[in-house]
């Protein structure tokens, strides 16, 4: 990482600490930020369109078969909704995660994408998983992020920056990524497909059944379902119900039974077998770990990015 990209994402970072406890002027610019000040397990994460950024310490994310440990020097672009495993794997010298996730307006990607030049050379079908960070790219970031200061400036420059920071994003090797989020005709299937899978996360869904449904042929989705997400369709709806069973167990109080069940496995030794490789711990063990975590950070106030402890939060 170059010094420049440094500097900028020292300005982005400062900026995020600034208004960790104004979330709704962190909204009104389609932002979530968050700061974790311990270490976690890995945790299910529904991920939606966005770009998402560690700007202190390092995580760990598991998307399909990309098991990656990362910090400020990357940036995740997720096109599609995501179901995701993270943690937080390393606090900075101050000792906090801090993060910030954007959110991708697929309008205005496509406008942006539609007005820029095309530029000739072979695009790869799928990039790295980890995007890197450009001076330009972080410099447009910071002074969006900047804007958190500013909000009487946001009705005015906010557009404005919003199509800087796409346009720097579509300069990246992650411009496939950024356009699978568009719904193209490539990735109009896979987003049906999602749908599909998110409706009826019990359902006994087999690639061709999936494959009917949305009107394409078997090979046709898996080979576009793996460009867009980096996974297959079942390995994708398996993520799914193993999140969704997390988040039975931790927010709707059920057991391992129970969720399994609800999310569509017949079998409980088989989803304590699938659940145990996903979050290094058995079900009842990691929904008490979790359990473990929301108290502990009940009485600061919660302000870290986890859906299900968030939603827990929520409900006390």
């Amino acid at each position: 990482m170059t010094d420049a990209v440094d500097a900028h994402l020292d300005r982005a970072a400062a900026g995020v600490r600034r208004h960790l406890g104004n979330p709704a002027r962190a909204e009104a610019l389609g932002l979530r930020l968050s700061r974790v000040e311990e270490l976690t397990g890995l945790s299910y994460q529904h991920y939606t369109p966005s770009l998402a950024m560690v700007l202190s310490g390092r995580k760990r994310s598991i998307v399909g078969e990309h098991d990656q440990r990362w910090g400020r020097e990357h940036f995740l672009i997720t096109p599609v909704d995501l179901p995701v495993s993270a943690g937080v794997v390393e606090l900075d010298t101050r000792g906090e995660f801090l993060s910030a996730i954007w959110r991708l307006d697929p309008a205005i990607v496509s406008e942006v994408a539609g007005s820029m030049a095309r530029t000739a050379g072979p695009t790869p079908d799928e990039p790295p998983r980890l995007g890197t960070w450009t001076p330009q790219l972080a410099d447009a970031v910071a002074r969006f992020l900047g804007l958190l200061d500013a909000p009487e400036d946001i009705p005015v420059l906010a557009p404005l920056l919003t199509r800087e920071v796409v346009l720097r994003l579509l300069q990246t090797e992650q411009a496939p990524r950024m356009l699978a989020a568009v719904g193209t005709p490539r990735s109009g299937i896979v987003v049906r497909a999602i749908e599909a899978l998110n409706d009826s996360i019990d359902k006994p869904w087999s690639l061709a059944r999936l494959s009917t449904a949305v009107g394409a042929s078997p090979s046709t989705l898996a080979r576009r379902f793996k460009q867009v997400t980096g996974m297959t369709p079942l390995h994708y709806l398996k993520r799914l119900r193993l999140g969704e069973a997390q988040r039975r167990m931790v927010v709707l109080g059920e057991s391992a039974g129970q969720a399994a069940g609800a999310v569509g496995y017949l079998s409980a030794s088989h989803f304590s077998r699938d659940y145990r490789a996903a979050y290094d711990a058995t079900p009842a063990a990691d929904a008490a770990r979790v359990r473990a975590r929301l108290r502990s950070v009940a009485a600061a106030g919660y302000r870290g990015d986890v859906p299900a402890i968030r939603e827990a939060a929520e409900q006390e």
